[in-house]
């Protein structure tokens, strides 16, 4: 079922959650281990992530280097199988411009049709570790839209291949990512706001926002979005907060502030253990006004983290 009809079914508030992918060498059991305390709670939907590949050196015998591609998380496209067969879920797959050509992203789509699959989250994606900029594969897409603009012409019938006449017409139900505090490379609000009514003119379903940890923040975003005529459900992003370095690594991560009184209360606190005690509060308190707002889903950012997580979403539920 695709994710715009779970919300338009839902006589309220929905729950979903968002998963990396395992550690290449790992077996799936390291993602059920993940979900089966989570699946109590009946997910409309889960979100697996999509990893580009990273540059690395290998020193030689003679001490010079190479530089080698190496994808620590693959798997992305068999995870959502799994998870669908496993769980009967629906599951979200990613999809990211950066490291793969328009060519790889059209055979994934296609896997991802056969396997019944009918929802994608299209992003950019960030630049690699090693690297301050982002750069586009040779053979790939710089920006989201141009992405998103690929998946609405398989959507159409249209592959890469212009000979290729009466093409399958896919059925993706598309979400994009939306920043209730402005993506960090958008020189203001407005522009990135100019941004997303484009994505949302050229065929988005639906948007899931980045974390935050101020709901005024999402609150005055979806106001934003109502004004400039964007009329698609608005998704909040959510991340339990667990140790102190969080307070400072997130912010200059994901480019969000972190509240006062969140902050002072962290700041209290003697251990790790006692930070994670503050999120999950902070994190339930969130959860009920969002609901109590009447947000269409809670997206749960668990990254690690399920148990916290899971006191959260028995706590609201």
């Amino acid at each position: 079922m695709k994710v715009t009809e779970h919300i338009s079914q839902a006589k309220d508030t929905l729950i979903s959650f968002e998963i990396l992918p395992p550690l290449k060498g790992k077996s799936i059991e390291s993602i059920y281990d993940h979900l089966d305390p989570l699946m109590e709670f009946k997910p409309s939907f889960i979100n697996v992530t999509y990893h580009r590949s990273e540059h690395m050196f290998k020193k030689r015998a003679d001490g010079s280097f190479d530089k080698v591609e190496i994808r620590k998380r693959p798997g992305t496209v068999g995870i959502c199988a799994a998870i669908m067969n496993h769980y009967q879920v629906d599951a979200v797959p990613h999809l990211i411009c950066g490291g793969f050509s328009k060519e790889e992203t059209e055979n994934a789509l296609i896997d991802l049709n056969f396997l019944g699959i009918d929802n994608v989250l299209v992003l950019r994606g960030d630049a690699p570790k090693n690297e301050t900029f982002f750069e586009a594969h040779p053979n790939g897409h710089r920006y989201a839209i141009d992405l998103l603009h690929q998946v609405v012409q398989m959507n159409n019938g249209i592959y890469l291949e212009e000979d290729l006449m009466g093409g399958l017409k896919t059925k993706f139900c598309i979400g994009v990512a939306a920043y209730p505090e402005k993506h960090f490379e958008a020189p203001n609000m407005q522009t990135d706001m100019m941004y997303l009514q484009r994505k949302v003119e050229a065929g988005a379903d639906y948007i899931v926002t980045q974390m935050f940890f101020d709901n005024k923040k999402y609150f005055d975003f979806v106001a934003k979005c109502r004004e400039a005529g964007i009329t698609i459900p608005i998704i909040p992003g959510l991340k339990p907060l667990t140790t102190k370095k969080q307070m400072t690594i997130l912010p200059r991560t994901f480019h969000v502030d972190m509240p006062e009184d969140l902050y002072t209360e962290v700041n209290k606190c003697k251990t790790d253990k006692d930070v994670e005690l503050v999120g999950t509060e902070w994190l339930i308190q969130q959860s009920k006004e969002l609901k109590a707002a009447g947000s269409p889903v809670l997206h749960y950012y668990t990254l690690g983290k399920p148990h916290v997580v899971r006191k959260v979403v028995e706590t609201i539920m």
